[in-house]
C-alpha cells in the first residue's frame, strides 16, 4: 500500500475519533438546540468517512467519486465545527479540514 493511502487512511481514522467525540460532546450541551447542525454534520462526516476507509481497502470504481465526496462533506463539517467555541468542535473542525485536504490530495484526485 502506498504512502498516501496509509496517510489518507490515519487523516479518515483521525477524523472519524473527532466526530464521533464532537457529536458526543455537543448531546452534553447545554442548549444542544443550537447544537444541531453541528451534530448533524459529525454523524454524516463520520459515516462518509467510514464508508471511505472501506472502499481504500479494496478495488473499485467509485475511488474518485467517493473521495471528492469525502472531501466535500469533510469541508462542510469542518465548518461547521468551526462556528462553535467548544474545543470539542475546534478539535474536530481542524481534524475535518485536514482529512479533506488529504482526500483532494490523494493520487486518485489526479
Amino acid at each position: 500500500m502506498e504512502q498516501a493511502t496509509k496517510d489518507l487512511m490515519k487523516a479518515l481514522t483521525e477524523c472519524i475519533a473527532a466526530c464521533n467525540h464532537c457529536f458526543d460532546e455537543c448531546l452534553k450541551e447545554e442548549h444542544v438546540k443550537h447544537m444541531a447542525a453541528c451534530i448533524r454534520s459529525d454523524r454524516e462526516c463520520a459515516d462518509i468517512c467510514t464508508l471511505t476507509l472501506s472502499m481504500l481497502t479494496r478495488e473499485g470504481s467509485l475511488k474518485t467519486d467517493i473521495l471528492n465526496l469525502c472531501a466535500i462533506t469533510c469541508q462542510a463539517c469542518g465548518e461547521e465545527c468551526a462556528k462553535h467555541d467548544h474545543e470539542h468542535c475546534q478539535a474536530c473542525a481542524r481534524a475535518c479540514f485536514a482529512c479533506a485536504e488529504a482526500c483532494r490530495t490523494h493520487p486518485l484526485m489526479a
